[in-house]
């Protein structure tokens, strides 16, 4: 062990019983009961109840979070499987009425109203919002939507090709479409697709089925359609479904104009006729992929020096989830695709999950994931666990925000000069290039709630939007088929509808971050932890506020700050 960590111990409880086994429902229903019934005679007992409450909270949540985790470890394990869909199944339905009840008490609590109103403003208006969308006949319906969503997970870990006898994940078989032998390429762009298309249809099936759970849902709370019920269940207080179809527009008008330049210029210097789709990852100059790593071990240890440099307390955090095995890094058969940084709200040390290749993208991930820590790290001594869990729009500013702040340290994954101009090119490239990805995945969705369609129909309606929205130089004659299903796999789709409009405002965020800190340096990067120290106790735009940058995604704004990342993207050159 590093004697210079100090690891983190789980705090003594208070209401829960330390020795707590969540193995059947009845072993904490009387928890819940024990709260409903207790007495609140004043101010400071009500306080006391939402501390009581805090923590059971707390202690659910991160017994489901680990189940979920080791899940996606190893989604061949029916043991790990039938342990996460016992909580779906068995205690997240149990919980929820008691939880609009506990929230029904809160509000209608005499004493309420004696609360700080400052402190407690956030979160109140969640709890009534959250009131007013319950109704009881979805508390079935949720489970099964859960467990339908999980299904996307177990297809897409089982998703590998072949390449010169050896079995390859998705994730490693990307790897390949930055080989420089086009017909490599093209040849690995077929594979993938090819074994897309024996999901094709299952997928399809999938979500029409979710699509109908969620209309269902949707209506018997008392809404015309799924996208209006989740602006309300996810807490959209601060903007509108007209200001997300602005958002798209400013990306359209904007930024895929400078996409286009980029890629046109690609096309050029590759010489080729017609840009297909498995000419976009390739690097231009005929150079291999840039590999920053090797292995999880490596990818942790760079990592850490990386967030020293930037912040000594930035690097302890990530320390810290190494020397507990909080990290599960690398790429493997059998685990779920993706990455992400679970909070664990009762011990406060998060959990992040990858898989990784060893690929510039996957050092971008750790970075991203790194910065999700930290801020779980810096909100962790908050008061209730409802504090510490924040809206997508912050969480992703403080993610997408590590990403840039921390490339004036990547020298420690590149020691050749070349290689971290080249690193850095990409990054500023792709801080725009996400950017009309996340707009059409955002407006398909829009789209596909708020319209009855076919699967053919939507399809359709996919390559309208990319067409729009997409890679305007590639060329995609033969690969309609390949064009029509790009959207599957996006796996918010799936798993967190309405989730991923969040990372193109937070990107916005995070580039006017970037920009403070290399006019302000230090000052900024106070600004930007005394942000993620506010948790969710303040508004969105409260939160950029402290962090010293607009919460805003005009068109106006995005030119701005899209001519300032061109303007760096000079420099490099």
């Amino acid at each position: 062990m590093n004697n210079t960590i100090e690891v983190p111990t789980r705090p003594t409880r208070k209401f829960v019983p330390e020795d707590l086994v969540i193995d059947s429902w009845q072993k904490i229903q009387p928890l819940f009961e024990g709260l409903l019934n207790r007495e609140i005679n004043n101010v400071s007992e009500l306080e006391q109840w939402m501390s009581d409450r805090s923590e059971l909270s707390a202690v659910l949540e991160e017994d489901m979070a680990w189940r979920y985790i080791k899940m996606n470890i190893d989604t061949t394990d029916k043991e790990l499987s039938e342990k996460f869909h016992f909580w779906i199944k068995e205690i997240s339905p149990n919980i929820a009425p008691y939880s609009h009840k506990l929230n029904v008490k809160l509000i209608e609590c005499s004493h309420l109203n004696d609360l700080d109103s400052d402190k407690y403003k956030i979160y109140l208006r969640g709890v009534k919002k959250s009131i007013e969308i319950f109704r009881e006949e979805n508390i079935p319906l949720f489970t099964e939507m859960e467990a339908k969503q999980q299904e996307y997970g177990a297809i897409a870990a089982k998703m590998s090709i072949e390449v010169n006898g050896e079995k390859l994940t998705m994730q490693k078989a990307q790897l390949l479409l930055k080989d420089t032998d086009r017909s490599k390429r093209e040849e690995i762009y077929n594979k993938i697709q090819s074994r897309r298309f024996e999901d094709e249809k299952v997928l399809d099936n999938l979500f029409d089925e979710l699509i109908k759970l969620r209309q269902k849902i949707a209506n018997n709370a008392g809404f015309q359609n799924y996208r209006d019920y989740m602006f309300a269940a996810m807490g959209r207080f601060d903007y509108t479904a007209t200001d997300c179809y602005n958002f798209h527009d400013a990306i359209e008008q904007e930024i895929v104009p400078i996409i286009t330049s980029f890629e046109e210029d690609r096309k050029e210097k590759l010489g080729y006729a017609h840009y297909k789709p498995w000419d976009t990852k390739v690097d231009v100059g005929g150079l291999a992929a840039l590999k920053p790593f090797k292995g999880g071990k490596q990818l942790t240890d760079l990592t850490i020096e990386c967030f020293k440099r930037l912040r000594p307390y930035f690097g302890e955090c990530i320390a810290i989830m190494q020397e507990m095995k909080h990290l599960d890094l690398e790429s493997k058969d059998g685990k779920a695709p993706g990455g992400f940084m679970y909070p664990l709200y009762e011990i406060g040390v998060p959990f992040i999950y990858m898989n990784a290749v060893g690929s510039q993208r996957d050092l971008v991930t750790m970075l991203h994931e790194g910065g999700h820590a930290i801020h779980s790290f810096l909100s962790r001594n908050l008061e209730l666990t409802e504090f510490k869990s924040t809206p997508s729009e912050v969480a992703e500013l403080a993610s997408m925000s590590m990403e840039l702040l921390s490339m004036k340290h990547w020298d420690v994954f590149y020691s050749d000069e070349n290689e971290l101009k080249r690193a850095k090119k990409e990054q500023l490239e792709k801080a725009l290039e996400g950017l009309p990805w996340i707009a059409a995945i955002d407006k398909f969705q829009h789209w596909i709630y708020t319209n009855k369609h076919s699967s053919e129909e939507r399809k359709q309606k996919w390559v309208d939007i990319d067409k729009e929205l997409g890679n305007q130089v590639i060329n995609w004659e033969g690969q309609e088929n390949s064009h029509a299903i790009m959207w599957q796999r996006q796996l918010h789709l799936y798993e967190v509808p309405f989730y991923y409009i969040e990372y193109g405002m937070a990107q916005l965020g995070a580039i006017a971050m970037w920009r403070e800190f290399i006019l302000r340096g230090e000052d900024a990067l106070d600004n930007y932890t005394d942000a993620l120290k506010l948790g969710y106790t303040k508004s969105i735009s409260e939160i950029y506020a402290t962090a010293g940058i607009k919460f805003d995604f005009s068109a106006k704004y995005v030119k701005e700050l899209a001519d300032f990342i061109k303007l760096e993207l000079s420099k490099i050159d």
